[in-house]
């Protein structure tokens, strides 16, 4: 059978078609990143309207890419949540027309599932394991017994990993996303140049704060005196227009030591939960484990544990529909299927 998927759950329009096999057909994402860049993050109702009018090109792209046409479909799945309701809806309604029209099945997919799902893209994943979700939206840690049973252990308290990411980008005038520039300026530069707080990484949760690690960085950047109005609204003007002559190496150095500092928790926590809950294999997802710099320390941390370690290639790491169509292969072998009255749901634990 081949499963149409379809993700739209913030600011990538994305469609999929996956065998029911596990082959992937074809894989197509349309980025809205210079929509929102001079915003700073992502603005809802631009990302909507985006969707809007990226689905459809988006979908005969796929199926293009794909050979096959709609008659050939199966079943088509969908995100269903978490996320932007408004971009939601693109989606869910896009998808639910057409397997009303086409008299096929509809699956309702919950985007966190359709992360983890990713590792099973060209790698064999076994189970139990334990299961870490990064992202701008989501950093979550959970015990998955079986493709169906999940239980969350962990989760950040406040922000996200990813959107600390860019809240820090923006304060030091970096750009947006700031994952990307972050890890992009922080090459070659010594971390421990400057030593920022690794918050809870010793305690016996598996829950993270980066919170308090923001409030550092804002900090240290006041402390050094690196722009000339430091606009602590993160207006997003543009570095070269605020920096103090002679400060412009500080930014690199700053932006290094916060993603250390990150890195290092993420990768702490993920491992202490296998270690304790006696697992040898760690599944690492989303937008954030595409950072070089997270993927050479858990692969690091694998070798030095013997816990087996499965991180998804980049383009599956970042919001994508394929992860979507392999996580609707379980929903479709076991008869799961949602109503057309399928909505959107903008909070959703996947447990």
């Amino acid at each position: 059978m081949n499963i149409l998927a379809i993700e739209t759950s913030c600011d990538e329009t994305a469609a999929a078609v996956v065998h029911d096999n596990g082959k992937i057909l074809s894989n197509v994402v349309a980025s809205q990143i210079k929509d929102h860049a001079a915003f700073g993050g992502v603005v809802p109702e631009i990302a909507s309207r985006r969707h809007t009018e990226l689905i459809d090109p988006v979908v005969k792209e796929a199926l293009d890419s794909a050979g096959i046409t709609l008659k050939e479909l199966g079943a088509v799945a969908v995100t269903q949540g978490p996320g932007l309701v408004g971009a939601l809806l693109v989606g869910i309604s896009y998808a639910k027309a057409l397997a009303y029209g086409l008299g096929i099945p509809l699956c309702g997919i919950n985007h966190l599932e359709g992360h983890l799902s990713a590792a099973k893209i060209d790698h064999e994943v076994t189970y139990p394991h334990i299961g870490m979700v990064v992202s701008g939206g989501h950093t979550s840690i959970y015990k998955i017994t079986s493709p169906a049973e999940v239980a969350q252990i962990g989760q950040t308290l406040d922000d996200a990993a990813g959107e600390a990411y860019d809240k820090v980008a923006k304060l030091l005038y970096l750009g947006y996303p700031g994952g990307v520039v972050i890890e992009r300026i922080s090459k070659g530069i010594d971390a421990g140049e400057i030593d920022f707080p690794r918050p809870l990484i010793h305690d016996d949760t598996y829950d993270f704060s980066f919170s308090g690690l923001k409030t550092a960085v804002l900090n240290r950047v006041l402390k050094e005196g690196i722009f000339e109005h430091m606009d602590l609204g993160f207006s997003g003007l543009p570095v070269e227009k605020k920096t103090v002559p002679g400060k412009e190496g500080l930014i690199p150095k700053i932006a290094a030591a916060f993603q250390a500092a990150v890195v290092d928790v993420l990768t702490q926590k993920a491992f202490k939960a296998a270690k304790d809950s006696r697992m040898d294999l760690l599944v690492v997802t989303g937008g954030v484990a595409s950072n070089g710099f997270l993927r050479e320390s858990l692969s690091s941390k694998s070798r030095e544990t013997g816990i087996g370690l499965i991180v998804p290639e980049r383009k599956y790491c970042t919001d994508n529909a394929a992860m979507i169509g392999i996580a609707a292969i379980r929903h479709v072998r076991e008869g799961k299927f949602a109503p057309l009255g399928l909505n959107a749901v903008s909070r959703w634990t996947w447990e």
